[in-house]
Parts: structure tokens; C-alpha cells; sequence
């Protein structure tokens, strides 16, 4: 079995959201004095690689804890972004171009190569986003959720958070972003999984996002 992790570190000089508090790793037990080590972790629950559920812009929806297993599973598969110039959008054709692979699976990732600038001020950019036509795409299909390598499925600048609200609306889907190394997961169906931690009434949690071929 072939796996690919396509998740950042956490670490406390990662890139957030404009505005978030920097996650801070603080050692409260050391080898030295009790034996062992342990660190009290204090992030934000979209911090770094992380999914969110509708409950994430809208009070009294799904949240991820409400979610069974099974929504964090299933085939994936990569829609290659990475001819977008900065500020343009992801269209139909782009997911259309894959043909039936599209419909059969339960996660598009979207691969706009810019887990390249992770670390930099270029990560805060212009990047991608989905067009009407492509979120209509979703909204009618039967997915479990969508994922990309950026920092959110809305242009950085847009504070009503307008595809958030459009793609949780109505039905139930995840939204996982902040991912990395979609350019090793080829161009037909894989498996994937994106478990989150299970926080009492969750608006969002980092997770482990993996990519695996049964060879």
C-alpha cells in the first residue's frame, strides 16, 4: 500500500488565517522532572490542515461531532488547477473534464499548486476559487465533501465568507482546507481520509489528511 500525507505540521510559526492567534506548544511536563514529556496545545479549530462542517457559518447546523465516520472517508479525486492564473476561478470544465471519475467520487480535491507557498506573504494571495457554475456542480452532486490547497474556499479579502454559505446552505458536506502534495495523487480515483478530532459541538478541527493506493 502506497500512502501520501497531505498534511502540514503544526508548528507555532505556521501560516493562519489573517488575524487567528499563532498556535502556541507549550511543554508542561518534562523527561526531567516527571518521567515523561506532555504539551498543553492551544490552536484555533481551523488551524493548519482542517475540515469544516456547516456549523462553521451557520448556528444550529451540523456540527463535525454530529457527523458519523463515514463522512470522513471515502474515494477522492484530484482536480489538476494548476494552469489557473492568480485571481481567476475554477469552473465546470474543470471538474467536467474528468469525465465519470467526477461523479463516482466522494471528495474532489482541487490541486491549484499553491501548497508551494506555504510559509510565504504568496500563500495569502490571490488563489483560485470556484466559480458559480462549479459550486453548482457540487451543491447537485452527491458528495461528502470537497477539499483544496489554499487557505479557504473564499478569496482571503471576502469577510461574508460567500462560498462557505452558499456550499453548507442546504445540504451536509465538509469542506477541508490548507491541504498539501495533491501533485502526487494522479489523476484517477484514490482513497482518502480527513478524521477530525471529536470535539463536542465542533465548528471545525485540524485533521490528517492521507491519500492511500491499494498496489
Amino acid at each position: 500500500m502506497k500512502v501520501i500525507d497531505l498534511t502540514h505540521t503544526i508548528t507555532e510559526n505556521m501560516p493562519v488565517f489573517p488575524g487567528t492567534e499563532q498556535p502556541k506548544l507549550t511543554t508542561i511536563n518534562t523527561y526531567d522532572k516527571s518521567g515523561f514529556r506532555e504539551t498543553l496545545l492551544q490552536i484555533t479549530t481551523h488551524t493548519g490542515t482542517h475540515i469544516d462542517p456547516p456549523a462553521h457559518v451557520y448556528a444550529g447546523k451540523t456540527t463535525l461531532d454530529d457527523l458519523p465516520p463515514e463522512s470522513f472517508i471515502g474515494k477522492a479525486l484530484v482536480i489538476d488547477c494548476r494552469s489557473i492564473k492568480p485571481g481567476s476561478h475554477i469552473t465546470l470544465q474543470h471538474i467536467t473534464a474528468y469525465g465519470a471519475k467526477a461523479k463516482a467520487a466522494d471528495f474532489l480535491l482541487f490541486n491549484l499548486g499553491w501548497d508551494k507557498y506555504w510559509g510565504t506573504e504568496n500563500y495569502f494571495g490571490q488563489y483560485p476559487c470556484l466559480n458559480d457554475e462549479a459550486i453548482n456542480f457540487i451543491l447537485e452532486g452527491n458528495y461528502k465533501g470537497i477539499g483544496f490547497d489554499v487557505m479557504g474556499i473564499d478569496p482571503i479579502n471576502d469577510e461574508n465568507l460567500t462560498l462557505h454559505k452558499k456550499l453548507f446552505k442546504n445540504i451536509q458536506i465538509v469542506n477541508i482546507e490548507n491541504l498539501k502534495n495533491l501533485d502526487l495523487c494522479g489523476s484517477d480515483l484514490f482513497w482518502f481520509s480527513c478524521f477530525p478530532l471529536k470535539i463536542a459541538n465542533s465548528d471545525g478541527s485540524p485533521v490528517r489528511a492521507v491519500a492511500w493506493f491499494e498496489e
